[in-house]
């Protein structure tokens, strides 16, 4: 009993030593936190006004609330995958221009357009080159099995598996350069802001 409670004193002298050195919470961590979550809410549509909420924090904690409020709305600025993943991305955005209208600072238009037009040609991109490899997939499989006697009209080169692997890399390709280039973006807005 005694070498239980020995290693149980232990662990409680560990545990009191690592509460210790643990850094305490910083009020500009909790302004943060504050403007993370109440971007969150605006994203979410249970804030209206994002902007009047930053600024009815105190002076003190605006900084670090703005930069809460647009690491949070950057951060669902992503590839639009889907209809959904597009509008919230568009909505955080928005929220990010109007974040930086209320601060008057007007650099940042530019690549916030910027930021939207990869958006945008994200999709069509993505379309086009799947198009291109369907067509040249399906171009290969004609000259294959027409000697065959089979049917062009019925050739798909959707039920190839070598679509779904050509189809997969390319995706990979593609998302891998439009998020290198939108994290760059995101980047320069921040520093425009004064937020890095």
């Amino acid at each position: 009993m005694a070498e239980i409670k020995s290693t149980m004193d232990l662990v409680m002298e560990r545990m009191a030593k690592m509460t210790a050195k643990a850094t305490p919470v910083t009020s500009d961590e909790e302004h943060q936190k504050t403007g993370m979550r109440l971007a969150a809410e605006y994203l979410n549509n249970q804030l209206p006004d994002l902007v009047k909420e930053l600024a009815g924090q105190p002076p003190e904690a605006q900084q670090a609330s703005h930069k809460g409020a647009v690491q949070t709305l950057l951060r669902n600025v992503v590839l639009p995958r889907d209809e959904t993943l597009r509008e919230r991305s568009e909505a955080a955005l928005n929220g990010v221009m109007t974040i930086a209208a209320a601060l008057k600072v007007s650099a940042i238009s530019q690549t916030c357009k910027e930021l939207q037009q990869l958006l945008q040609q994200y999709g069509q991109h993505k379309e086009q080159v799947l198009q291109q490899l369907e067509g040249a997939l399906k171009g290969q499989l004609e000259q294959q099995y027409g000697g065959r006697g089979v049917d062009p009209g019925k050739i798909r080169a959707s039920m190839h598996p070598k679509y779904h692997e050509e189809v997969a890399r390319m995706q990979q390709e593609l998302n891998g350069q439009y998020t290198t280039a939108m994290d760059q973006r995101k980047e320069m807005i921040q520093q425009q802001l004064g937020l890095i």
